[in-house]
């Protein structure tokens, strides 16, 4: 009888190991208040709010391994709930909104060896074991073109992490606390081909200083790679924006909600006849961001 029931046991136990390996449902993802993609029958993408998911959440997210993009928010994103997500191998892109990641806990995005692109908004604001430092541990993704960091309390020692991301082409940054000097440590990254920068937000205990100015763009213009430059909320002259000349590979130049007037902008296109310059006007919204948001 023993000998009968041995085979069942191990039949049993293997259908549970299945079953556990298998990955959740969309039923099961939507149950937890999910939002998913499919492509061809297999859920690729995911979006989810997780204020107020636990282990079993994270387990569940973490399971659904065919998964290529996944988008999370809210406060509560922890160091060990991104290690849950450990098996989401095939995850191209990320976009975090919230979370208080540490920067020890920034070694958990190396678990996505196929990450292209990562967005993080209001990324661990004020976690004060989170300096920005830990973004070094991102040279563990050698497919890591894209990144975004805005919105953040962060400022010089983030900065100067990611500049050690040589595999990075792009690079999108707003609203963080980066001092004026901060933009030398983008000058060592020999593959930036774009760049996205806006404002500093203004903080109590911070030079109120603006870090994006004529200065900034000296800086900037020794990105030698550059094709595309993105500016956004400053106020800049045709004097300011001259120095972009000596970016030998500039393409296009996006100059909006920055108080340059029309007719700074004309010089401009006459000075960079191969570029094309997208400006629109300052609006009245832009104009009150400038002055009352970010004190500049």
């Amino acid at each position: 009888m023993h000998r009968l029931m041995f085979p069942s046991v191990l039949l049993l136990l293997s259908l549970v190991a299945t079953l556990q390996a298998a990955e959740p449902t969309v039923a099961a993802l939507e149950g937890i208040g999910a939002e998913v993609t499919q492509s061809g029958g297999v859920v690729t993408g995911l979006k989810a709010d997780c204020t107020g998911f636990g282990d079993e959440q994270y387990r569940l997210i973490g399971q659904a391994k065919s998964l290529k993009s996944l988008t999370l928010s809210g406060p509560d994103l922890t160091d060990e709930n991104l290690a849950a997500l450990a098996g989401l191998s095939q995850l191209e892109m990320i976009l975090v909104n919230g979370g208080k990641i540490t920067d020890a806990g920034m070694k958990h995005f190396t678990a996505f060896p196929k990450l292209k692109q990562l967005s993080l908004f209001h990324f661990s604001r004020g976690v004060e074991a989170f300096t920005g430092s830990g973004f070094v541990e991102l040279r563990g993704l050698p497919e890591l073109r894209r990144l975004t960091h805005a919105g953040a309390t962060t400022g010089d020692q983030a900065m100067e992490a990611i500049a050690q991301l040589t595999q990075l082409e792009s690079y999108s940054q707003w609203h963080n606390l980066e001092s004026p000097q901060g933009w030398v440590y983008l000058t060592r990254m020999p593959n930036l081909k774009s760049l996205r920068i806006g404002q500093r937000l203004p903080a109590r205990g911070h030079d109120l200083t603006p870090t994006l100015d004529g200065a900034a763009l000296k800086t900037i213009a020794r990105i030698q790679p550059l094709e595309t430059l993105s500016l956004m909320e400053a106020r800049l002259s045709y004097d300011d924006l001259a120095v972009l000349k000596s970016l030998p590979n500039l393409k296009l130049l996006s100059v909006k909600s920055v108080d340059t007037p029309a007719a700074d902008v004309e010089r401009l296109r006459e000075l960079l006849p191969n570029v094309r310059i997208d400006w629109e006007p300052l609006s009245e919204a832009d104009a009150e961001l400038l002055t009352k948001k970010l004190k500049i």
